[in-house]
């Protein structure tokens, strides 16, 4: 049993990935092709945004972000704690402090009654420039961003929506990686919409900053290649990766977001009784990057995933390590008992097997040796 079965998807759509990879092969236009340009107006489409530049990674994505806006050294820029470490890293490699929010227990994003309250110390203490939030859509779900949007407005700070992991999600019909002034997505193999390599995508509704993004992920050009106007990176999606994206995206939009939900929705119903299932909010649709549950403490969980993996299903701990405690953050003091929540979940949740070419055979097995394994706790 796979985790992520990436070879039966390609199985499903290898005629149109073997024909648009040799394509791509007989034009020999391996960089910025034409196919890169289509699919970043079949992103921009799908999300609801104006704007979608693709480049190399979705760190790279959330780094753009970072010099779009200017932060820098002094800035506070606050961040889920419960989360992968690329989410704040960019913060840190631009010099600036990342503040770590713990997150909601039922949601797994980021608290913002704490986030809130962490804005008011900050600003109290004088220290650092509250400047931007990045919250992350968790395992699928978009983060609340009804309030963070407000709470943003208030305080006169920047978001940047980690979609990593939240591409096909949605709240009230209106999808991930189009909140805030600029969304970011990654194509890593695993996500739930991944290419066969590296590879991530910056959205936006406003001209003037999309024309800085085109210009950053290019080494800061200007008019054209050798005219350099700012410091920039080197980071394009390659035009192999996004002939691969091309009919991937489709089958997305066709049947594999509606699969994911449906097999989530029979985990659900099997679980809900003996495991924490995840909390999806009235209005909310996860694009279920990760089905996670939580366990009542770290043995109970160590010891189902021990039995899971001798039947042979694979499971996945998301994440082992909060932030906060990473040993880069070494000395962070910062608002540490309100991080609680995050530490518990890093000891008790447990993320199973979920893509869109399972079966519902598979999820009854996998349930029924859960089931089986809880039954002395």
């Amino acid at each position: 049993m796979e985790y992520i079965d990436l070879k039966k998807q390609y199985e499903v759509l290898k005629e149109k990935i073997d024909n648009n990879i040799q394509k791509v092969l007989n034009d020999s236009n391996y960089i910025m092709g034409e196919e890169v340009k289509i699919l970043e107006e079949k992103l921009a489409k799908y999300v609801g945004r104006k704007y979608c530049a693709t480049c190399g990674n979705g760190t790279d994505a959330l780094t753009i972000a970072m010099k779009v806006f200017e932060i820098k050294e002094n800035d506070a820029v606050f961040v889920p704690s419960f989360t992968f470490y690329s989410t704040s890293e960019v913060v840190s490699l631009e010099g600036a402090t990342p503040i770590f929010i713990d997150v909601d227990e039922r949601t797994f994003n980021i608290d913002t009654h704490k986030l809130e309250k962490a804005i008011k110390k900050v600003i109290d203490e004088g220290k650092l420039n509250p400047k931007a939030i990045i919250p992350v859509d968790l395992f699928g779900q978009p983060a609340n961003f009804p309030e963070i949007l407000e709470i943003a407005n208030k305080y006169n700070l920047k978001v940047i929506e980690d979609g990593a992991q939240g591409f096909g999600g949605s709240i009230n019909g209106k999808k991930a990686c189009s909140f805030g002034e600029i969304s970011t997505t990654s194509f890593f193999p695993a996500k739930p919409l991944g290419c066969y390599g590296d590879g991530g995508a910056i959205f936006t509704d406003d001209e003037e900053m999309y024309k800085k993004i085109l210009s950053i992920r290019i080494h800061g050009k200007g008019s054209y290649k050798y005219e350099n106007i700012r410091v920039g990176l080197n980071s394009r999606l390659d035009t192999i990766q996004a002939a691969i994206l091309l009919p991937k995206l489709e089958a997305f939009e066709k049947y594999e977001l509606e699969e994911r939900n449906k097999f989530a929705k029979i985990y659900s119903e099997k679980l809900k009784d003996v495991v924490k299932v995840p909390v999806i909010l009235e209005g909310y649709i996860s694009s279920y990057a990760q089905y996670t549950i939580i366990l009542n403490n770290e043995e109970e969980r160590n010891d189902l995933q021990a039995k899971l993996k001798e039947v042979g299903i694979p499971t996945m701990i998301y994440y082992p390590i909060p932030l906060h405690k990473q040993i880069v953050y070494n000395g962070y003091d910062f608002n540490l008992e309100e991080l609680k929540v995050s530490e518990n979940l890093c000891k008790c949740v447990l993320s199973l097997p979920m893509h869109p070419y399972m079966s519902e055979e598979q999820i009854e097995t996998i349930s029924n040796e859960i089931i089986k394994a809880l039954k002395k706790y």
